[in-house]
């Protein structure tokens, strides 16, 4: 898969209050450069709390869930667009479906 684009996620990690999440989303975006999945159920065996949210949309737990990171996967393409990364709080006051 692609991810698109992890500078996203450099962009998160390297704030000073989300430096923790580094290890764990380079180790997310290394496994997932790797992966070629066809559908949710490919994702569900491999992240098992991981939530498939509808229209293509996923919602991975980083840190223990500390943080979430929404992406929207085109499965044909072997894309994922990385929607959202935050805190549990700050998901918590968004609409996934308007990502």
């Amino acid at each position: 898969m692609r991810v698109i684009a992890k500078s996203t996620l450099r962009a998160f990690y390297e704030q000073p209050n989300y430096q923790d999440s580094q290890s764990a989303l380079e180790a997310w975006h290394h496994e997932v450069l790797k992966e070629n999945w066809s559908n949710p159920n490919e994702i569900k065996m491999q992240y098992k709390s991981a939530s498939i949210v509808g229209d293509n949309k996923v919602v991975f737990n980083i840190c223990g869930n500390r943080y979430r990171l929404i992406v929207k996967i085109n499965y044909f393409a072997e894309i994922i667009y990385i929607k959202f990364i935050g805190t549990h709080k700050q998901y918590d006051k968004i609409k996934v479906e308007e990502l």
